[in-house]
Order: structure tokens, then sequence, then C-alpha cells
């Protein structure tokens, strides 16, 4: 299970370097090249943290930062969603799958962590 978490996580820092460099191509409006820069910073940066989750399976106060990043970012995903209607986007439901993958991983370490 941990390799599964640790794809996740990579996953999810690669997910983000691409949602940077395709923003570079396609946003020309420098506000809204910004606000994607700084989503595809937070994206990398939920990743990164989960990688490091993923190695510390008794840190809860960890897990805790980890499952409410991943939470966020799931309802910011999701708002974006539907702002655009475009909610069956391959790409979407990709980061959505994953960062749902890396939140249920930060509620098994929070469990794991009690014990």
């Amino acid at each position: 299970m941990v390799w599964l978490d640790r794809t996740l996580s990579i996953l999810l820092i690669l997910a983000g370097i691409v949602h940077g460099f395709d923003s570079l191509k396609f946003y020309r409006d420098e506000l809204t090249l910004l606000w994607s820069v700084c989503a595809t910073l937070f994206i990398i940066l939920i990743g990164a943290i989960n990688l490091l989750r993923a190695s510390r399976p008794r840190d809860g106060a960890l897990a805790w930062i980890c499952l409410v990043s991943g939470a966020a970012w799931l309802a910011a995903a999701l708002r974006f969603g539907s702002i655009t209607e475009r909610f069956v986007d391959v790409h979407m439901l990709l980061v959505l799958v994953i960062t749902l993958g890396v939140c249920l991983f930060s509620i098994r370490t929070l469990v794991l962590a009690k014990r």
C-alpha cells in the first residue's frame, strides 16, 4: 500500500508540473496566469507533503495537513469545474481521482497514528 500512496503523490506532483506548462501556453491574461500558476504551486505542494506523509506513517499532524489541503484542492477543482462546466474533462477527472486517493491515504495515516 505504501507504493500506491507514494505513486499517487508523485502523480499529483507531475500533474502540477503539467498544469504549470499548460497554463504558460494557454493563458495570456496576466491575472489569470498568476492564479493558474498559484494553483500549480498548490498542487505540487500537496503532492510533496503527501509524499512526505507516506514515509511517516505515524505522523498525525502531517496527515491532518495533507487531508485539509487535499480537501481544499478538491473543493477548488470542483468549483472550477462548475464554473467552466467541464466536469467530464479527462484531466480534471484524473486530478480529482488522484487527490481523492491521497486524501483517503491521509485518513488511513490518521487511523494508524491513533494506534
